[in-house]
C-alpha cells in the first residue's frame, strides 16, 4: 500500500456537493482528495479475505456470549437480553458493519468492529467511486459496496413484517442523515417501501403497545443510526420487549455484542495467536505497550495510549463508565505524518469495499480524513 500526493479535482466541492455529500468539510477538510492509496490486486484479495474470516470469528464470538451468559462484561443491562438472545435464535435482519484494521508491513490487525451503526458507508460507496471515474476510469477500487446493499435489500424483503421499512436518525446530524438517507436509497432500488423518521419524532402508543410514525402508522421495521446503548438508557427503549408488533430492529438487538469493543478480549480468548488479531483483555494483564479503550465509545475519545507502563497520550471524553478493554499496541503505519486506518465493510454476510480513514496521529478521531483509494496492478 502506497501513498500519493496529488492534485485536487477542479471545483471538487461542487462535484461531491453535486452527489448529496455536504459534509465534505468542517472546520478542517473530511474528504480529501490531495492524496490516494494505491493497493495491489494481491493486498485487495488479502483484506477481502482476512474480512470474511473475522466476521466468522465474531460470529462464534456472539454465539459464545449468549451461550455462556457473560452480558455483564459487556455492561448489557438484564432486562434486554431475551432480545438480544431472541434476535440472535431468530436470525432478525442485520445488514452491514465495518472493520477498522491495521495494514502495515504485510500484517492486518484488527482494531475493532462498528458493527451498530457504523458511518463512512456514503464516502466509501458512492463518492470515492465517482472520484475514480474522473481521476482514473481505467483502475478499479474495492468497492462493490452499492450493488450489495441493493441485493441484500432484495434477498431481506421476504424476511421483513408487512408494512414499511422506516429509516431513522437523529434530527440536524447531516452526516447520519446522509448515510441513512443513502441505505434508504438503496432499499428502494431494491424495491422496498420505505419512510423516514427522525428519532426524535418516534412515538409510542400506549393503548395499542406500538411503536408509531409522526402519522401514527404502526413501525414494523425500522433501520436506526442509532446506537442500541443510548437507546437503552432512554425511557423510550424500555418500552422495546413489549412491542405488540414485535418490530425488526435493523441492526438487531444481539449487534450490542459486537459493537462493544468487550468482544476484543472475548475474540483473542477464543483465538489466542490468530494472525488478524491482537492479544486483548479486561486487564493489562501484564502488557506495557497497550491501548486502552472504553468498551462503549466513539470516534477515538477516551483513548488511553501507553508504552512502556507510562501514559503516552489520552483523548478526552465522556466515555468509560461502563469498562474499558486493554488491547496491545500494534502502530498504524506512517506517511509523512499521516495514519491510515481501513475500514473495510461486510455487508450481508460478504465483504464489500473499504475505505481509507487517515489521521495525524495515533489515534483516529472526529477530525480524521477520508482518503480515497485505488487498485493499482
Amino acid at each position: 500500500m502506497q501513498r500519493h500526493t496529488t492534485q485536487p479535482r477542479h471545483n471538487w466541492q461542487a462535484a461531491v456537493e453535486g452527489l448529496g455529500f455536504g459534509f465534505h468539510s468542517t472546520d478542517v477538510p473530511y474528504w480529501d482528495e490531495s492524496a490516494y492509496y494505491s493497493l495491489s490486486m494481491e493486498e485487495v484479495l488479502f483484506i477481502e479475505r482476512a474480512t470474511a474470516e473475522l466476521w466468522t470469528l465474531c460470529l462464534d464470538a456472539v454465539q459464545h456470549v449468549i451461550d455462556e451468559g457473560r452480558y455483564a462484561e459487556f455492561a448489557i443491562p438484564e432486562w434486554i437480553v431475551p432480545l438480544i438472545e431472541r434476535s440472535w435464535t431468530e436470525d432478525h435482519p442485520a445488514i452491514y458493519g465495518r472493520f477498522d484494521l491495521c495494514y502495515k508491513d504485510g500484517q492486518l490487525k484488527l482494531l475493532e468492529f462498528n458493527a451498530d451503526t457504523p458511518t463512512s458507508l456514503y464516502e466509501a460507496g458512492i463518492v470515492q467511486w465517482f472520484w475514480l471515474q474522473d481521476f482514473a476510469k481505467d483502475k478499479d477500487q474495492f468497492n462493490s459496496i452499492h450493488e450489495r446493499l441493493i441485493a441484500y435489500w432484495k434477498y431481506l424483503k421476504s424476511y421483513l413484517h408487512d408494512g414499511p421499512l422506516h429509516f431513522s436518525c437523529l434530527k440536524e446530524t447531516l452526516e447520519d442523515l446522509t448515510n441513512t438517507e443513502y441505505l434508504r436509497d438503496c432499499a428502494m432500488q431494491a424495491g422496498l417501501d420505505t419512510k423516514l423518521v427522525f428519532v426524535d419524532d418516534i412515538g409510542w402508543d400506549q393503548d395499542s403497545r406500538q411503536f408509531v410514525d409522526m402519522e401514527d402508522a404502526p413501525i414494523r421495521n425500522i433501520f436506526k443510526l442509532y446506537p442500541w446503548e443510548w437507546l437503552l438508557e432512554e425511557d423510550f427503549g424500555r418500552h422495546i420487549p413489549e412491542d405488540s408488533n414485535r418490530a425488526y430492529w435493523i441492526e438487531p438487538a444481539w449487534k450490542m455484542i459486537l459493537s462493544n469493543k468487550a468482544i476484543l478480549a472475548v475474540l483473542w480468548e477464543r483465538n489466542p495467536g490468530h494472525p488478524y488479531l491482537l492479544p486483548a483483555y479486561f486487564e493489562p494483564n501484564g502488557m506495557t505497550d497497550f491501548v486502552k479503550k472504553p468498551i462503549l465509545g466513539r470516534e477515538g475519545a477516551n483513548v488511553h495510549i501507553v508504552r512502556g507502563g507510562e501514559l503516552e497520550q489520552f483523548v478526552n471524553g465522556q466515555y468509560g463508565k461502563e469498562g474499558y478493554v486493554f488491547q496491545q499496541l500494534f502502530e498504524l503505519p506512517e506517511f509523512n505524518g499521516r495514519y491510515p486506518v481501513i475500514g473495510s465493510w461486510v455487508i450481508g454476510q460478504e465483504p464489500a469495499g473499504m475505505g481509507i480513514r487517515e489521521a495525524d496521529g495515533l489515534v483516529t478521531d472526529n477530525k480524521s480524513r477520508f482518503v480515497p483509494h485505488l487498485i493499482d496492478g
